[in-house]
This record gives structure tokens, sequence and C-alpha cells, in this order.
């Protein structure tokens, strides 16, 4: 740790747990010489295009195999959630591990990410999506769609909307929640959100192959040159992002705190990450309680 965080965090009223703690905080925000410097963006935007291109990469594929018939709808659902855990906790630090244009929006709209890099994020996930499809195109040949999200047998495209947006809303809610002051990105929001996205696919899957993701949609859209209800897995994502933004509000009120924007966009700020430390060893020792915590704190305890 550099000085400035030593004079931060008290070494001696840490004691034994210092060494811990320290370690802890290097493995879920990353080595501060490294990703501080707010000229490396080029850092943020080859994680999200490479953790998109991994998502991808799993959640098409899945699709893919799952339409040739040799493996579970299960297991072509739970993958993309477990690949999703294990992006955010290796590179969830760098960039925040959007993977996800609704998700850039989305953190954006909270005040939690700066609008001035959304568009290379989104550029970014588009890309990842499309090598990830390309890559299968070359290795299996141009079938299945390529794992193409659809509505499934039976269902509308109406259907495959609905279940779009609830879905979406849904996931970015968890996303925006494991986001907040009370929570770090870490363990805690790979838990959640690679979770939600297993169990949102083992139910929901028959009808719209649960994208919840635009760029997910788009690559093997454009990789196979399958275009068909594509709109549902745009309109809907966007719409689902909007509807958790307004549930956060009344969740949490407005975005905008520190731990909130150090997650959204990665932490490559000195100062967000200097307070974001502080302030989880702060509540970790109980000298501070969290927003929204307080009140209840001390009603449940009495005069």
């Amino acid at each position: 740790m550099s000085g400035a965080t030593a004079q931060q965090i008290d070494r001696a009223a840490l004691g034994e747990a210092f060494p811990r703690t320290h370690h802890i905080l290097q493995l879920e925000f990353g080595d501060r010489k490294d990703f501080d410097d707010p000229r490396k963006e080029w850092r943020r935007l080859f994680s999200e295009l490479l953790g998109t291109f991994a998502l991808v990469l799993v959640a098409a594929g899945g699709g893919l195999l799952r339409g040739k018939g040799q493996i579970s709808l299960a297991a072509a659902v739970v993958a993309p959630g477990l690949m999703v855990m294990a992006i955010i906790l290796f590179m969830g630090a760098v960039s925040g591990a959007h993977l996800n244009p609704a998700v850039s929006l989305a953190f954006a709209l909270r005040g939690d990410f700066p609008w001035k890099r959304v568009p290379g994020y989104l550029v970014n996930q588009l890309v990842g999506a499309t090598l990830a499809c390309l890559f299968l195109r070359w290795v299996f040949g141009n079938v299945e769609h390529l794992g193409a999200t659809l509505p499934g047998p039976g269902y509308q495209e109406w259907q495959a909307l609905l279940m779009e947006i609830v879905l979406t809303a849904l996931l970015v809610s968890v996303i925006l929640g494991t986001a907040s002051a009370a929570q770090n990105v870490g363990a805690i929001a790979a838990l959640g959100v690679g979770g939600y996205i297993a169990l949102a696919g083992l139910w929901a899957a028959p009808v719209s192959g649960v994208s919840m993701n635009p760029a997910r949609s788009f690559g093997p859209a454009l990789a196979s040159g399958y275009w068909t209800s594509y709109w549902v897995y745009v309109v809907g994502p966007i719409a689902g992002a909007l509807i958790a933004v307004g549930f956060a509000f009344v969740l949490r009120g407005r975005g905008g705190d520190v731990i909130s924007r150090a997650a959204g966009s990665g932490v490559l700020d000195e100062g967000a990450l200097t307070a974001e430390a502080k302030l989880s060893q702060d509540i970790e020792h109980g000298k501070a309680v969290p927003e929204g915590i307080a009140g209840t704190d001390t009603q449940r305890r009495g005069p």
C-alpha cells in the first residue's frame, strides 16, 4: 500500500488483522500502482472486451451445443452464470465487469459511471461478443445460428420481450444492489450476479433464451447473419435496465456514492480507493455503520 493509504488506515488499530485485510483488498481491488492511472483507460476497455468475449463464448457456445443435443439445458444455462462469477472475481476491479450494455447504461443513469466512458464500453462489449461468435463459427461452422437467443417453440415475440424486460430488471437490480455502499465488488457480487443468471436460465430459457444482454445477442446475430427477433433482445434488456434504475432509486435513493462509483468504474481513482478501503475497514471494526442501517441499529438497541 502507498503512504497515502497507510495514513488513512491505522495499522496498529488493525493489529494482526492488517496483513489479511491488506491481502483481501489487493485481491478485490487490484494493484493500485497499475490501475490508479486514469490514462490507462485502455486497461478497462480491454477488460470489457475480454470479459464479454469469455461470457458470450460460454453462453452462445452452450446454446449451440444444446441445439446439437450434445449438452443439457441445465449445463447450457448454468455455465454462463459460473463464467460471470469467475470474471467478476478476476477482473471486476479493473473495469467493474459490466459485460453488458444494459449494465453500463444503468450505472451511468445512477451517476456511478461517467457518461463519457459509456461509448467505449459499449463498443468493446459488442466487439468481444462478435469475436467470440466468430471463433465459434470457425470451430463449428455456421450451425444452430451460433447459439442465437430466440423465442422458444410455441412462444411469440411479445412473450419473449416481456420475459426479457422482467429478467433484466431483476438482474440489473442485483448488480446495482451488490455495488451499493453496504457491499463492495468481489465475492458478494460474483455469487449474487452469477447465481441469478444461472437461476433465471434454469426456468426461463425455454421462453426467451434468457439473454438479458444486447451484446450476448448481437454476437451470434452478426456472425451468423440471422437477425430474426433480434429487436426483442435490445428493447427488452434496455427497458429492464431502466426499470431497475427506478427500483434502485426507491430502495436506496440517488446513486453516486464512493463505493458505487468504484464498483461501476473499476478502481482507478486514488481518492475513491482510499475512501472505499477506509469505509470498509471502519464498517468491519464497528467504527461506521452503512447508510440506511444506522437508524435501524439505533432503534434496535434502544436508549
